[in-house]
């Protein structure tokens, strides 16, 4: 009998878990969103993986380091901790195409590539196919297409200006005010 694969909600992070900041390069200007901790549990709860896909080229703009990305991952999931709630796994691309050293490439990962998403299916065995990312950029509705995951732009963040143009550009996916309404239209979408 062949296992079932599992369903995951892919998350950005800066402007949809977290404020979004510009390059968050200090511990003191990560701010999670008041709803992100109860969105984060009601997947928990749905028994859906909770997977972050996120580009961070500050890295390779010399910015900030790896060591400080996952810092802020730390940091991330001990504030969700505390409302009781996880994150299953973190990926991030730290390369940019203007990067500096070994950093400096076009690479797979980086959004809106799909790579990340598919790094996470294979290593935690998602099933794509009933799996959705949630993303305040029409750059994370592209990724999610090239995946062949359903989309969710939420309003945060970047969001309200990427709605406007994806519009204009008449790309059709769900909007949702934030993380939490992105998660209750998930739920409703998987009901039977």
């Amino acid at each position: 009998m062949q296992r079932m694969k599992t369903e995951a909600v892919f998350l950005d992070r800066d402007g949809t878990i977290n404020e979004e900041v510009g390059y968050l390069d200090s511990l003191e200007r990560l701010v999670i969103y008041p709803r992100a901790p109860e969105a984060i549990k009601i997947l928990n709860e749905s028994r859906m993986k909770v997977v972050v896909v996120t580009n961070q080229s500050g890295v390779a703009r010399g910015y900030f380091t790896e060591d400080f990305v996952t810092s802020v991952h730390e940091r991330m999931q001990e504030v969700l901790a505390k409302r009781q709630a996880h994150l299953d796994a973190l990926y991030y691309c730290p390369h940019h195409p203007e990067g500096l050293g070994a950093y400096r490439r076009k690479c797979p990962c980086r959004k809106p590539e799909p790579g990340m998403l598919f790094a996470a299916a294979r290593e935690m065995d998602l099933d794509l196919s009933h799996s959705y990312l949630i993303g305040d950029t029409r750059k994370d509705m592209e990724t999610a297409l090239a995946a062949g995951v359903k989309g969710i732009l939420v309003r945060t963040g970047y969001g309200v200006e990427e709605e406007a143009a994806a519009a204009a550009a008449d790309n059709s996916f769900p909007v949702a005010e934030d993380i939490l309404a992105a998660v209750n239209w998930i739920i409703g979408d998987r009901a039977p």
